[in-house]
């Protein structure tokens, strides 16, 4: 479980096939195999680390590429990190899984943060709430017919990626995963109170008495 409060702003090494090599310093501090580590948002398992030379190695799935924008990465490209959260720690942005939901699109770079998303996920956005963009927690000002905007403020863009992105750049979405639970409790009940269909009421409906002539 992740905050969205970006810790270091990496860079990619190398990409090999699946493995990914990431230069970092701060998130490899403690750092032991096994560990997860937020990428861009995605949760990733450290394989491989050097904490003297700076680098560790993730195992990037097939299905994590094609789903998120690591597939797109190249050496040198700047990469957002974020270490797990601890229980003793103070959650700064919100609750934050590492599951891309989907891929959106930059139409208006920071600050004025405005950003195309996947259809499927406009329903969990809202005026006020939170969603993750590229693993930067952050906050909606405005809920749009095909995204939302946000408001980055000066310090954010200059520690993430957020500040070097322009038009047509692609950053994973996280929408909160509260919003996606609630739903999934309430389908059920929204279930169980709509209507019937026409079809099931026309045949429930009680036959009227035969007319005069068709006696």
């Amino acid at each position: 479980m992740f905050t969205g409060i970006v810790e270091e702003l990496g860079s990619v090494v190398a990409r090999d096939g699946s493995r990914l090599r990431i230069a970092a310093r701060t998130v490899l501090d403690g750092a032991t195999i096994g560990d997860s580590t937020a990428v861009n948002g995605c949760c990733l398992t450290v394989v491989g680390f050097d904490a003297t030379e700076g680098w560790w190695d993730a195992d990037v799935s097939d299905e994590t590429y094609s789903r998120t924008n690591l597939g797109s990465l190249q050496p040198g490209d700047p990469v957002n990190l974020e270490r797990p959260v601890r229980l003793e720690d103070r959650l700064g942005g919100h609750l934050v899984q590492g599951h891309v939901d989907g891929v959106g699109e930059i139409v208006t770079p920071v600050p004025d943060l405005q950003v195309r998303m996947p259809a499927a996920l406009l329903r969990y956005v809202v005026e006020k709430g939170s969603i993750t963009v590229d693993g930067v927690s952050l906050t909606v000002v405005e809920p749009l017919p095909d995204g939302f905007t946000v408001a980055v403020i000066p310090h954010t863009a200059a520690v993430t990626t957020l500040g070097t992105k322009g038009p047509g750049a692609l950053v994973n979405l996280e929408v909160d995963v509260i919003a996606k639970y609630a739903e999934r409790l309430l389908e059920g009940q929204l279930a169980a109170l709509a209507p019937p269909p026409p079809a099931a009421v026309a045949a429930h409906a009680t036959p009227s008495a035969p007319s005069e002539e068709a006696r």
